[in-house]
């Protein structure tokens, strides 16, 4: 059977996967190696580190494959390791003395428009760095939430869960975000409507 196809559902390949069918777990990472990997890279700003440890977040998962429980979501769980081994990355840089090993322009996820006028679209990549340099100016505590609700369309629940904090304190720490990436854009020289 297809797995890619099946319809299966998270936990369900994670039984799969427990039971010993490595395609099960195939997919898992199929699914979510994106966005771990966008995640991890929005937070270190290096795509190498990020593809290591989102490769080293799945491997942790399927450490502890055995003792996984449908508790919330797969993707919470998973999204909480790779936050939990990004911050680690991210303090052990900072006490190297190594900060983001790679612009955070280099990269761009936006969805680009074959129609769109040259114009535009130059405007449309002008603004897209800017708020990548501004993310890189924010603590990784704000940037964390910013990725995480508006990168990765996580609702509040799921962003408290991989957090581990009420979804009040994400409400407020993301409005706090919010607030510092206007600052940051506009400090840079950036405009808002």
């Amino acid at each position: 059977m297809d797995l890619r196809e099946s319809g299966m559902s998270d936990w369900d390949l994670v039984s799969c996967a427990q039971a010993g069918d490595m395609d099960a777990f195939a997919e898992l990472v199929r699914r979510y190696q994106g966005p771990v990997v966008q995640f991890c890279y929005r937070m270190t700003g290096s795509t190498q580190d990020a593809e290591e440890i989102a490769q080293d977040s799945f491997v942790r998962v399927y450490g502890h494959l055995r003792r996984l429980k449908p508790r919330a979501k797969f993707s919470t769980f998973l999204f909480g390791v790779a936050r939990n081994l990004t911050l680690n990355s991210l303090r052990d840089a900072k006490r190297r003395g190594r900060g983001v090993t790679e612009p955070l322009d280099t990269v761009s996820y936006a969805v680009q428009d074959d129609a769109m006028r040259p114009d535009r679209s130059a405007r449309q990549h002008e603004i897209e760095l800017l708020v990548e340099r501004a993310m890189a100016l924010l603590s990784p505590e704000h940037r964390e939430i910013l990725v995480l609700r508006e990168v990765n369309g996580m609702d509040y629940d799921a962003i408290a869960a991989v957090l581990s904090c009420r979804k009040g304190t994400v409400k407020s720490r993301l409005a706090r975000a919010r607030e510092q990436l206007r600052t940051q854009v506009l400090g840079l020289g950036g405009e808002l409507p």
